[in-house]
């Protein structure tokens, strides 16, 4: 049995994930705190991610040109 896990590869990925989130979410106008932010919707945690994952493939697209 294998175990999944949500640790980055990379340690120094999880700061710039972690301003890339806040910008988005400042862009989508979701009001993000420091820490814990286990008070949002899941509309609005889904909208951050969904335009996390949007600009990612977009500029990975645009790279491949």
């Amino acid at each position: 049995m294998t175990s999944k896990s949500n640790k980055m590869e990379v340690p120094e990925a999880k700061a710039a994930m972690d301003r890339f989130k806040t910008e988005v979410a400042s862009e989508l106008g979701v009001n993000l705190k420091e820490g814990y932010n286990g008070d949002l919707t899941s509309k609005e945690a889904g909208s951050i991610g969904g335009e996390m994952v949007r600009r990612m493939i977009r500029k990975q697209e645009e790279s491949m040109k």
